[in-house]
């Protein structure tokens, strides 16, 4: 696999991976709006998608959508930071079918909201009231600057902050969370 995607669709900063120590050939930074053009790019090009995580990072949450190819060596990520106050990205179920359930579980455990997912209810808890079990307080929250250094890369993945949406709840550490 090329290190890099000459004709990726979506501004982004791609950095290549070393795949010996990380299993990842390559991680592109993207803002929230371009993941589902990223998404068709990926499987128009015949990856699929392993699965999407979440960090909780002083910055924000950043989504993780590992891919993988059948015939080519090599991992993609792709990071998407949604500030604190609206974690929110689009949904890329309209590519990837298959993506509904992580991204239930994602929102499960980290609270980003996955706008336009079709069943965007609960999938392993048992209520929507209970915080979001990965959520960190703000002393142990990872600098993402320390662990990818993007200033240095030129880009800034932190997204500007915006309003929450009306609907959503605002994700609290479950160390906040009394029954």
């Amino acid at each position: 696999m090329s290190a890099i995607f000459d004709d990726f669709p979506v501004p982004g900063k791609q950095v290549p991976g070393d795949f010996a120590k990380t299993g990842q050939s390559l991680s592109i930074f993207l803002a929230p709006a371009g993941i589902v053009a990223a998404a068709r790019y990926m499987k128009d090009r015949q990856y699929f998608i392993e699965d999407v995580t979440g960090l909780d990072l002083a910055e924000g949450f950043c989504a993780l959508y590992h891919f993988a190819h059948f015939e080519k060596p090599g991992r993609v990520t792709l990071r998407v930071l949604a500030s604190r106050e609206n974690p929110a990205i689009p949904s890329i179920t309209g590519v990837y079918q298959g993506a509904e359930w992580h991204e239930r579980e994602t929102r499960d455990f980290f609270g980003i909201i996955f706008e336009g997912n079709p069943n965007d209810g609960p999938l392993l808890l048992a209520d929507e009231d209970v915080a979001p079990p990965l959520l960190k307080d703000d002393a142990k929250r990872a600098v993402l600057q320390k662990a990818w250094p993007y200033e240095a890369m030129g880009v800034n993945p932190v997204p500007a902050a915006k309003p929450a949406p009306a609907a959503a709840k605002p994700a609290t550490p479950a160390t906040e969370v009394t029954k």
